[in-house]
């Protein structure tokens, strides 16, 4: 830091410690400042030029070192000057006293916020460059920090100062008209009777109805702004409009119809989209036959000899295909129009940010939902225009059973259908980049899953990026680095499984010709209410994320119906405090809230209660006795942060946790609730219990010790 900073800082922090240690804060009080109300009146009459000079330079000092009694302040203009005149010194003196606390944290701390932060910075100041003025003119408008706190922030960025003048100049002219009149009423203030005075209960309505209006005038500026190239229809066709029938849009669309809205549902592929045709539904029809396989492998243990069978592979899909058409009606046309809905199958294409056009034929609507989805990600790797790839979307259309399958990715889908695979038959080789599967997951957890791979027969190859594939002499190649030692890998394979994710589906029906904003992981950009920059215009599930479940969408699905359609009156913010998810591997994973790893890379104390449940009498009656429930707690208390499951059933398992986290319960509460003898749920209480030893009052049983053997004799 060099001698001018050093100067500068002294300075501000010389002054700062002057107010706090001479108590120059007792002046700025209201009782105070009343009791010195007619000697500061009247040295006002006698001088009101020095009077208002004084008066503007204390206020433009205190809110340059951000000292605390700039609304007073404010109110004292008011009452010493008169509604006009006080109105002229505190607005010009309060945008000058920012301005300067403005320059000073630029000119003090934003070259070393930048030699630390720099890249993220960056972003930040891309978005002031584009939006700096309005944001800016929102936050003086409706205050949702301390304005010393704005004045501050404001300086680490690149805004200018010109335009940081002006519109704080401009941002804080209501709410110091408001506060100056509210001083005025006070000033008028003789004796306690006229606190009852009409001027002073308006004023003090006015400070309480400000932030309301505020933000209403807030919102109309906004909306202008963004729809200021779009020409609004005179009238609607329809309440809501939602794009894409997966599980995010029937649930939007099946409460708009319930509350009686007139609602679209656009679809144009399937109804039910990727859960119902090619995710959660298929996916777990097969691993129920794959279960089956896997129990096979218990006969012996469980008093069978000789139990074999032979797995038909064309069967198995096959049996996939029926349970999705048994499922199938629940998300059908007819069953959503018989609630109200109007289903319309065909390709949406937003034309306007209340019109679509699909089949032809225009549509409007005063608020959209986009439910679009997402699709599996497929990277650009040298050579896999060469071979034949699967993805979780195609995979359902194989029929003859592989040979050799590569599955490439260690998350969620691919430690599934590599474990589904290898249990039917298939020689499965899972290919992952990171040191261990399920990277999201506490170590411990991904850690069982791979023992299980393992046990199954899967080979698994961690610690390799895949670099080409080749084709040579009709055989399927992929060449992959191993990260560890730099060694070139050949892997020969007939089938290939690409399970790296997915991407969401940004493209394609308008949102870009509306120009909405898309996140860098590729989702479409909401705000906490799920609307996009339009506030008419809401999306929900895979397409915004932050989550990709199925569960999740639906969830999400509530907010974004009820504010769409009842947004001029009432919102809600979506609420991710608790989301649960399940891997359901064998064994599964569960968890819901923090895993030990997020809560340790987040800083948070927390305490660790495990219960294995190899000691769980269901467990080892039904040779499941494998896998462990760890719950994460405040330190000393039974509040509960995060639960992880590893073990059969553990995704149901879970949900007595997800109640306790959504509803404040403890695990006292779990532990004094009767669990049915003998059920997988016990472990849930017996983890409860280990809780409550860890924490016996050891002083008070002591004591009880005693008692007990005093009355023994």
């Amino acid at each position: 830091m060099n001698s001018r900073k050093i100067l500068l800082m002294g300075v501000i922090l010389a002054l700062i410690a002057s107010f706090f240690v001479f108590d120059l804060g007792q002046y700025l009080n209201l009782e105070a400042l009343k009791a010195q109300q007619a000697s500061l009146n009247a040295q006002v009459s006698a001088q009101p030029l020095l009077a208002a000079g004084i008066f503007f330079v204390i206020y433009v000092a205190v809110t340059a070192l951000s000292l605390p009694g700039a609304a007073l302040m404010t109110l004292l203009g008011g009452a010493l000057f008169g509604l006009g005149e006080g109105f002229l010194l505190v607005s010009f003196a309060s945008t000058m006293g920012a301005t300067l606390a403005m320059l000073s944290s630029r000119f003090l701390l934003r070259d070393w916020v930048q030699e630390r932060f720099g890249k993220r910075l960056a972003s930040i100041d891309q978005g002031v460059e584009r939006e700096g003025a309005f944001y800016l003119f929102a936050l003086r408008l409706v205050p949702l920090f301390p304005f010393f706190l704005i004045n501050l922030a404001m300086g680490l960025t690149r805004l200018p100062v010109r335009t940081f003048w002006w519109v704080s100049q401009l941002g804080m002219l209501p709410g110091t008209l408001v506060y100056v009149n509210a001083g005025r009423e006070l000033g008028q203030l003789e004796s306690l009777s006229g606190i009852l005075s009409p001027g002073l209960i308006g004023a003090f309505v006015l400070l309480g109805i400000f932030p309301i209006i505020a933000r209403k005038l807030l919102g109309l500026i906004q909306a202008r702004r963004i729809y200021k190239n779009w020409i609004r229809p005179d009238n609607f066709d329809r309440n809501l409009i939602v794009i894409g029938a997966g599980s995010g849009g029937l649930v939007s669309a099946y409460i708009a119809a319930a509350v009686k809205a007139k609602v679209s549902l656009i679809e144009k592929h399937k109804m039910g989209g990727d859960c119902l045709n090619t995710g959660c539904v298929p996916s777990k029809a097969l691993l129920r036959s794959a279960k089956f396989a896997g129990e096979l492998k218990k006969a012996d243990a469980l008093g069978f000899r000789a139990a074999r069978a032979e797995i038909d592979f064309p069967a198995v899909m096959e049996r996939v295909q029926r349970v999705i058409s048994d499922i199938e009606p629940h998300d059908s046309v007819e069953r959503y129009t018989g609630l109200g809905v109007e289903v319309i199958t065909g390709e949406a294409k937003i034309t306007s940010p209340w019109t679509v056009e699909v089949n032809g034929q225009a549509l409007s609507a005063r608020s959209m939902i986009i439910a679009a989805g997402a699709r599996p990600l497929v990277p650009n790797i040298p050579g896999l225009d060469q071979v034949q790839v699967y993805t979780s979307d195609s995979i359902w259309d194989l029929r003859q059973q592989p040979r050799w399958m590569l599955v490439l990715g260690g998350g969620p889908i691919g430690c599934e259908l590599a474990q589904a695979f290898q249990r039917l038959g298939s020689q499965v080789i899972q290919v992952e980049l990171a040191d261990r599967l399920l990277p999201r997951e506490d170590a411990d957890a991904s850690e069982q899953v791979l023992n299980s791979l393992l046990n199954d027969g899967v080979d698994v190859r961690l610690l390799h990026k895949a670099e080409r594939f080749e084709l040579v002499d009709g055989e399927q190649r992929m060449v992959a680095r191993r990260m560890d030692t730099g060694e070139e890998v050949t892997i020969a394979f007939d089938c290939l499984l690409m399970a790296l994710g997915r991407v969401a589906n940004v493209s394609g029906y308008g949102a870009e010709d509306l120009d909405l904003a898309v996140r860098p992981n590729g989702t479409l950009e909401t705000d906490e209410y799920l609307a996009t920059r339009f506030p008419n215009i809401y999306a929900v599930g895979d397409v915004t994320g932050p989550y990709q479940f199925t569960h999740v969408a639906a969830h999400q699905a509530w907010y974004a119906a009820v504010n769409s359609l009842f947004s001029g009156f009432k919102r809600f913010k979506v609420d991710y405090r608790v989301i649960p998810y399940c891997t359901f591997t064998s064994p599964e994973i569960a968890r819901v809230g923090l895993s030990e790893t997020e809560a340790q890379a987040q800083d948070i104390a927390y305490e660790v209660t495990r219960y294995e449940i190899d000691d769980l009498d269901r467990a080892i009656a039904d040779e499941a006795a494998l896998g462990f429930v760890k719950v994460l707690t405040e330190p000393g208390k039974d509040r509960i942060l995060g639960v992880s499951i590893v073990g059969e059933h553990a995704g149901e398992l879970l949900a007595e946790y997800v109640l306790a986290m959504k509803h404040n319960l403890g695990l006292n509460k779990i532990l004094g609730t009767t669990h049915s003898y003998p059920t997988m749920a016990e472990a849930n209480k017996y983890a409860a219990g280990e809780w409550k030893r860890a924490h016996a009052p050891q002083g008070l049983l002591r004591w009880v010790e005693k008692f007990h053997g005093w009355r023994r004799g």
